[in-house]
């Protein structure tokens, strides 16, 4: 299916969302037949969620562009028919290429989270897939309910299993072919930092939103002995997201604010080439900012965060990053005060939580950012392979800083899963231990080449989904000191 075919299906589920908000008549379709007279009714749909769009407070201009988007496409009559076909085959995948289109109303006062996803879902895995594994935190922290989700305009039975939503496809959707998956949820934030809270919160004046989205995802466990991240998120071509809240607020989020409501209560943000889309937000939230070569480094705080700090920090990380890895992938960084806990990465964004300490902010500004270039540019599984990311962004943050130092734990393997190393012990180990594996390989190669083969990593897995042993064949194939006879006892189950 053509780009511009794809883009009117995405607008055609939202405008259809849109219109049965607004008391639109249409009913969610039930079979194929059924979908297929929904979409010859679409046009007036969409026009009536463009006029519902304007009195709900968002200008006409971008209600209009709505409107104009599916006007400029294709007739109805030239949509295909949904290219799932009878069958299973008990299989997904994560190799497939998603658009997010996301409308969200939050209840700033009751913490409450309702909206709806549009997913334009791409096979490209060489295979058909009768099912998307979709993961949201909400559904571990947000008390997430689910609406009517539709494939292709037709209602399916979707299943909650831990932080995963499993939307079966109704049948087979063959590789190189594309669906669109619409999820319609409601979310309550926690009000607390305690455990996992605070990665989808209120706390402090401060939202937290982190891996909220449903995403095309594997299923994995939300629960680990330790604070590593149980999330896999392919990069998405595209993520637009739009966020009318009850009170005013101002964001530190992942992305491009594209357009605001008059009213001020409605932004719409675009992303692209991103693994996930976070949401900060605060009545009062404050900016600086600095201009790094052809980047913009911003901070975006609350009265009595130490800006100024951070700002010349976020700079200074951001220098002598590009120099080792090569450049940032976007234009603007954020450096963003998050209601507390931990420090986390997010595409374009580094959370630093209210309370750090002075003495601890430089190296947490710096690790934050250095995940820009390992989760960000290059992904991996972060909860199955969390070396991968961690350690080498610990390694480029200490490089940066100066400020390598041993680990408190005794030695241990470095290829295990988050789950499998204990809170005291997950950070001496596999960012500790893990950095200085890799320092130990810069001290054996050079600088010179050590470097040179982390900037070819880099370039040659940009936007990919890698493994740990791909970081380190990386390494090893640019020597001839055959590294890997050294490394086998930390990584027993890849060599």
């Amino acid at each position: 299916m053509s780009a511009t075919a794809l883009r009117l299906r995405h607008h055609v589920a939202l405008g259809l969302a849109l219109a049965i908000a607004a008391g639109g008549a249409m009913a969610v379709a039930t079979t194929r037949a059924d979908a297929r007279t929904v979409r010859a009714t679409l046009p007036g749909a969409v026009a009536a969620a463009a006029g519902a769009a304007v009195a709900g407070g968002l200008d006409a201009e971008v209600a209009g562009g709505l409107d104009a988007t599916v006007a400029g496409g294709p007739a109805p009559a030239g949509v295909s028919a949904s290219a799932i076909v009878p069958g299973s085959v008990n299989r997904t995948s994560l190799d497939v290429s998603a658009t997010y289109d996301v409308d969200v109303r939050l209840g700033v006062a009751a913490r409450t989270v309702r909206g709806t996803v549009t997913i334009g879902a791409g096979n490209r895995s060489g295979s058909g897939i009768d099912r998307l594994e979709l993961n949201t935190v909400m559904a571990r922290l947000g008390a997430l309910r689910l609406g009517t989700v539709t494939v292709d305009g037709v209602a399916v039975k979707p299943s909650v299993d831990d932080q995963t939503i499993i939307v079966p496809l109704g049948g087979v959707l063959p590789s190189g072919a594309d669906a669109v998956v619409v999820v319609p949820f409601s979310a309550t934030l926690r009000s607390s930092l305690s455990g996992s809270n605070w990665l989808f919160t209120r706390a402090n004046g401060i939202i937290d939103m982190h891996r909220w989205i449903p995403w095309v995802s594997r299923r994995r466990a939300f629960d680990r002995p330790n604070h590593g991240d149980p999330f896999v998120t392919p990069v998405s071509p595209l993520v637009t997201v739009r966020i009318r809240s009850d009170a005013p607020l101002r964001y530190g989020n992942t992305g491009d604010r594209v357009a605001i409501s008059a009213d001020g209560l409605t932004r719409i943000f675009r992303a692209v080439n991103v693994r996930d889309f976070v949401v900060t937000a605060a009545s009062d939230y404050r900016t600086r900012q600095v201009v790094v070569g052809d980047n913009i480094v911003r901070v975006v705080y609350r009265p009595g965060f130490p800006a100024t700090a951070a700002l010349d920090a976020a700079a200074n990380a951001l220098r002598k990053l590009e120099a080792r890895l090569g450049p940032y992938p976007y234009k603007v960084l954020k450096v963003v005060q998050s209601a507390g806990a931990y420090g986390m990465e997010g595409p374009g964004v580094a959370w630093i939580p209210t309370g750090t300490g002075s003495s601890n902010l430089r190296y947490l500004v710096t690790h934050e950012i250095a995940h820009q270039w390992f989760y960000g540019l290059v992904g991996n599984d972060q909860a199955r392979e969390p070396f991968a990311d961690e350690a080498a962004a610990d390694f480029v943050a200490r490089s940066v800083l100066g400020s390598r130092r041993g680990s408190r734990c005794a030695t241990a393997a470095l290829d295990r899963s988050i789950y499998r190393y204990s809170s005291s012990c997950y950070y001496e180990i596999v960012y500790i231990q893990g950095g200085n594996l890799l320092d130990n390989a810069r001290r054996r190669m050079g600088g010179a080449a050590f470097w040179a083969a982390l900037r070819g990593y880099v370039a040659d897995h940009r936007w990919e989904l890698v493994h740990t042993r791909t970081l380190l064949d990386a390494l090893d194939d640019a020597t001839l000191l055959h590294l890997a006879t050294s490394w086998d006892a930390r990584f027993p189950t890849l060599y």
